[in-house]
């Protein structure tokens, strides 16, 4: 035997990144390792689930290194509940494993962690290797209460059952209390003469990790890094040498034998696996594809009966027929010879059983919808041939790869879908892992709280950060972009520190959670393959796998979208106000082709209209002046950086200002429904095969080859697109000059599918705005109850439709917003920490026993359980108490008081106590002395409605300063937007600050601002906003120096760039040191001496006009003239001016 051979030693105890808050080393440095350090063989083993076993297996196999799969499950003993390290030995054990592993999540009651019973592990021991695990094991839990009997018996049990597949584990980390265990079992091991096994816990890669280890266990228990009594590690959990392990280990050579062999005992290792598709055939059902045919034939005849005949003018329906029955003909071969039937038939089944069970389905998403037989099955809405939709852009024999049917549905209902799916096909049925990341504000939030910092603070140091979730940065390059951290690291040990342990685990997985829209329904026995997880904080109805989504697409299975879209609820709800006005509305059969739904759209009013309702889509639609469906369509799919430069030559074009390029005479007709502009990955495929005979497979290679930017199969497939247009008489010249033409929309071409499925919601949308605007804008608010922003949007749209707004009032409104006749009744539920539920036993309570008439019968009749000081506050800050009680300030400051005496009442209510028929006037005779005690000011009055509604409802902050903006001339946004004038003041309350940053690191804001005349976006760049980042604060009032964008000019609404900001407030608490006072006449001096006599620091000047002559005086002595002045005197008749 050989030095080197001595000295291996094999690590079986690694914890990946999938050892949540517990593993730092992740699966492709491990990788790393293995590869550049000709590692024989390593061990998974993570804590408490087998997230990583695929992608372990597979990514150390191509290290060229042996990959053995284990785990770590927690059992339960008696009342202790501990891990126990199991390996798989065989495919029998990797089975038996993963039904451990699942058994631990799905079989336990939700207060309880996840666990088996020792009983679960005997009973499917086959193809297992048990140890006994580390001093914080289950063993050594029991040992640690001084249980070594029942460590003894339980022994015995594993012996007699795993025989030569059980090993005593020893290990030296120089942990505390380590030794101590290592004694007992050394002892116990000559005992019972039980094989020991040399093992290292290795948490991560290198020593240096150590302090950045402890802090990552600290985020995962929830303490601080600085508490003494918590779980700590020594320094030695890193991937140590063979060398080191031996000389550790030297003294036991047995233990260190029976490591080294460990490996030849493993058999089997879990592999990547091609899709695998569940198996519908039934006695019933003996071939999937003639039922896929039978069902396509029967939907198209019904499809055609619908929507296509009744519209069709002076055709022929048997050549019509014809033309589909070919297309469904030639979808449906492709679909069999791919072996999809069984696909198209399960999501057809739970779509045709959601439409059947009142559950709103979307038309489609994706390029699904360009596929004849998902529209004859009803899984789409949209029927293809009408919109020159390809199905091989969706599945392409030449390219094989799943179909991926994303379907949306009324998030209100589609658990139900989800409880089908489990009826209907089993236990297997789950949603997909997901994993939470530390990435980097979350790393830098939670590691500062386990350091210690202040949490606004620390809080401060996130929000430097720019958050971005379609740019991401990494933690180096956002520091890097943030001069502010580095100032801040300078000033601050801690923030040092802080940076330099966040660095090291950024990335790593936080929590897990559920992937909501993903299901996975795996055929029977590839079930066997896939661990399962349940999260006990969640009410889902599914469990989830423990694989994610890319693992779980190489486990085999087949994923299933499921999507929640807000929008879908929002039209049922629309749909259902309607019906309870007894007017019935099928939406799916509204004429596509409506002036008024085109007016709306041509006006920009699209607040709430799906896809169609940003400032810029706005401006895109003032622009197009849209007059057909097919304009929504390419908008969708135009509204995109890059496309987004097409817009004004598509509408040049449309509206005849340019005259279109049609490149050549051949494809004018696949680009004239888009006035030449290529916006469709579709009409780069058509143009590829008009021009050069590809087929569809082929022309979707090509769209695909364009987008991935291969240079080698560009240049491959730009010589078979040349060769094939010469053939067809097409000079070369010319082929390549439309190659490179179609080759940049190939890049960035939408997917027409998508635009179409999309377009057609934008639409109902925008019927149900066009014909029914308070239901539709009622159930849109009500769908948003806690996005404030959104509904300060809708408010402001209610008041440009002139419809009525009820403010929140208890005895008027409800849970919800609900609209009659032409006010909408504002949502209790929609103020600020008024919970949902609780209020809607209050309104219950009104329905059913008639209107609260003072406060006193409010507490008198409502259950103290759902109020609360939170709530109450709410309430009144809102107003929703002014109609029974005005002081809203006496209200407020006596909330604890009713809540009190409603405890009182309800628990004498209970014990059947006549006390409670007391005085009404002695119930609450602690409101009655203040009532007519000072209430709120007008300013403290909106700003607490502010911190409850998250906007003004019933007054606006800017009246308070009318008085100084009639004196800076400021305009309205409204006048300002739509007038030629280029600069000006404008004025507006801050909503909303979102700070971002440019993709060269400078920072900016978008500001959300609320004059009024409306609400309205500026950006704020870098300059202005470092200048005033400390005085925008929500709710104060600001005074804007603005100028419009010179370039442009034919948009009335082109950029508004800010140069000046200005706190109101700092300019009304400024004095005016040389004010000139225009007066009508000579007998107002009286007047205005009782107005502007105290003494201050303002030269004051006095014009009065006289037979045509005019008088200056300017007062001897200084006086005080400050804002009050100004209003004061801005009330008075006989002022004709007042210069600043």
């Amino acid at each position: 035997m050989n030095e080197v051979e001595k000295k291996e030693f094999t690590h079986l105890k690694i914890h990946t990144q999938y050892s949540i808050c517990e593993g730092a080393l992740r699966t492709n440095e491990l990788a790393k390792y293995c590869k550049e350090n000709e590692i024989k063989a390593v061990g998974l083993c993570d804590s408490n689930n087998l997230c990583g076993a695929l992608e372990f297996s597979e990514l150390i196999a191509k290290s060229k290194t042996q990959p053995i799969i284990g785990t770590q499950i927690n059992v339960k003993h008696r009342d202790y509940i501990g891990k126990i390290p199991i390996f798989a030995k065989d495919l029998d054990g990797y089975k038996n494993l993963i039904k451990l592993s699942s058994k631990s999540f799905l079989e336990i009651k939700d207060d309880q962690e996840p666990h088996c019973l020792i009983e679960d592990i005997e009973k499917n021991h086959s193809g297992l290797i048990i140890l006994t695990g580390s001093f914080d094991g289950i063993f050594g839990k029991l040992f640690f209460k001084n249980l070594t009997d029942e460590i003894h018996t339980l022994f015995q049990r594993f012996k007699k059952i795993f025989n030569k597949n059980f090993y005593i584990e020893i290990q030296r980390h120089d942990d505390q209390g380590e030794k101590l265990f290592e004694n007992f079992l050394l002892k116990t091991s000559e005992l019972m003469a039980l094989p020991l096994i040399a093992t290292h816990e290795v948490y991560y890669l290198t020593k240096d990790m150590h302090e950045a280890h402890d802090a990552y266990l600290c985020i995962g228990e929830k303490t601080y890094v600085n508490v003494k009594d918590r779980r700590k590690y020594s320094n030695h959990h890193y991937l140590k040498s063979s060398d080191e392990m031996h000389e550790l280990f030297k003294d036991l050579p047995d233990a260190l034998k029976n490591n080294k062999n460990f490996p030849l005992r493993i058999s089997y290792r879990p592999k990547n696996s091609l899709p695998v598709l569940p198996n519908i055939q039934t006695n019933k059902i003996k071939n999937v594809d003639d039922l896929l045919i039978k069902e396509s034939m029967l939907g198209l005849n019904e499809k055609l009966n619908e929507y296509v005949y009744p519209i069709t003018k002076n055709e022929n329906f048997n050549e019509i027929k014809k033309n589909y029955t070919d297309r469904l003909n030639h979808e449906i071969n492709i679909i069999c010879k791919m072996k999809y039937s069984s696909y198209f038939l399960i999501v057809s089944d739970y779509i045709k059983w959601a439409k059947k069970n009142d559950i709103p389905v979307g038309p489609g998403r994706g390029s699904g919808a360009g596929s004849l037989v998902a529209w004859s099955l009803s899984i789409t809405d949209i029927d293809p041939i009408k919109f020159d939709l390809i199905f091989e852009r969706f599945l392409n024999p030449d390219r094989i790869s799943m179909p991926d049917f994303d379907i949306d549905f009324c998030e209100e209902k589609r658990d139900k879908v989800f409880e089908y799916l489990k009826q209907k096909y089993g236990k297997g049925v789950a949603h997909i892992i997901t994993f939470g990341k530390l990435k980097a504000r979350m790393a830098f939030r939670d590691i500062g709280r386990v350091l210690g910092l202040p949490y606004g603070y620390v809080d401060k140091l996130c929000k430097m950060i720019p958050f971005d979730p379609s740019r991401p940065l990494s933690l180096d390059k956002a520091i890097a972009q943030e001069p502010r951290i580095k100032k801040e690291e300078e000033k601050d040990a801690r923030v040092k520190k802080l940076v330099e342990i966040s660095k090291k685990l950024e990335g790593l997985n936080r929590n897990m959670a559920t992937h909501a829209a993903g299901v996975v329904i795996p055929e029977e026995n590839l079930a066997e393959f896939v661990p399962l997880y349940k999260d006990p904080s969640s009410n889902s109805l599914l469990p989830s796998t423990q694989f994610d989504m890319y693992t779980s697409e190489n486990a085999g299975l087949v994923k299933f979208d499921l999507l929640g879209l807000k929008t879908l609820t929002v039209i049922n709800k629309t749909l259902q106000l309607l019906k309870e006005k007894e007017i019935k509305l099928d939406i799916s059969k509204i004429k596509l082709d409506d002036p008024n739904i085109f007016n709306l759209l041509s006006e920009g009013n699209t607040v709430g209209l799906f896809q169609l309702e940003s400032a810029g889509m706005r401006d895109a639609l003032v622009n197009m002046k849209p007059n057909k469906f097919e304009d929504i369509i390419a908008l969708v799919a135009l509204y995109r950086p890059g496309p987004m430069a097409n817009i004004p030559i598509y509408n040049q074009c449309k509206h005849g200002e340019k005259k279109p390029d049609y490149l050549h005479a051949k494809i004018k007709k696949i680009l004239e429904p888009t006035y030449g502009v290529i916006i469709y990955q579709e009409q780069v495929m058509q143009i590829a095969q008009t021009l050069s005979g590809f087929s569809a497979g082929e022309a979707d290679i090509l769209r695909r080859a364009m987008g991935k930017k291969k240079r080698a199969e560009l240049e491959k497939q730009k010589e078979r697109f040349v060769n094939g247009a010469v053939k067809n008489g097409i000079t070369k010249e010319t082929a390549i000059f439309i190659f490179k033409k179609i080759e940049p929309f190939a890049e960035y071409g939408f997917n027409k599918s998508h635009a179409a499925a999309y377009a057609l919601i934008a639409y109902q949308t925008a019927y149900l705005k066009t014909y029914h605007p308070n239901e539709f804008i009622s159930a849109s608010m009500s769908n948003e109850l806690s996005n404030t922003e959104k509904l300060s949007e809708f408010f402001e749209e209610l008041k440009r439709l002139e419809i009525k707004i009820q403010r929140p009032c208890i005895n008027q409104c409800f849970a919800d917003f609900i609209p009659k006749q032409n006010t909408l009744f504002y949502a209790l539920g929609a103020i600020k920490n008024v919970g949902y539920d609780a209020i809607s036993q209050l309104i219950e309570e009104r329905e059913k026993n008639g209107k609260f008439k003072s406060i006193s019968d409010f507490i008198n009749r409502v259950d103290p359980k759902n109020i609360n000081k939170l709530q109450l506050e709410g309430l009144v800050k809102a107003g929703a108490f002014d109609s029974i009680f005005k002081n809203r300030k006496t209200l407020y400051d006596n909330i604890p008081n009713i809540i009190q005496n409603s405890k009182t009442i309800y628990e004498n209510k209970l014990q059947n106590q006549t006390s409670l028929f007391l005085e009404e006037n002695n119930k609450i005779s602690y409101l009655m002395k203040n009532e007519n005690k000072t209430d709120w000011t007008n300013d403290e009055i909106l700003s607490k409605e502010f911190e409850s509604v998250g906007f003004y409802i019933s007054n606006h902050p800017l009246k308070d300063f009318e008085a100084v903006l009639k004196q800076y001339n400021v305009k309205s946004f409204k006048d300002f937007e739509t007038s030629n004038v280029y600069e000006s003041f404008i004025a507006g309350t801050l909503m909303v600050l979102k700070e971002k940053k440019t993709a060269k690191g400078n920072p900016f804001a978008i500001v959300k601002l609320s004059d009024l005349s409306k609400t309205y976006e500026l950006f704020l760049f870098s300059e202005v906003l470092e200048l005033n980042r400390e005085y925008l604060v929500e709710g104060k009032s600001f005074l804007l120096t603005v100028v419009k964008d010179k370039e442009n000019q034919e948009n009335r609404f082109r950029r508004i760039n800010v140069r000046k900001i200005v706190s109101l407030d700092k300019i009304t608490k400024q004095n005016y040191s040389n004010v000139e006072i225009q007066i009508n006449s000579a007998e107002h001096l009286e007047k205005l001496y009782e107005i502007i006599k105290h003494k201050g620091d303002s030269k004051i000047k006095i014009s009065i006009q006289k037979e045509e002559k005019n008088y200056l005086f300017e007062l001897k002595d200084r006086r005080k003239f400050d804002y009050e002045t100004l209003k004061h005197l801005n009330k008075e008749h006989y002022i004709k001016k007042i210069n600043l």
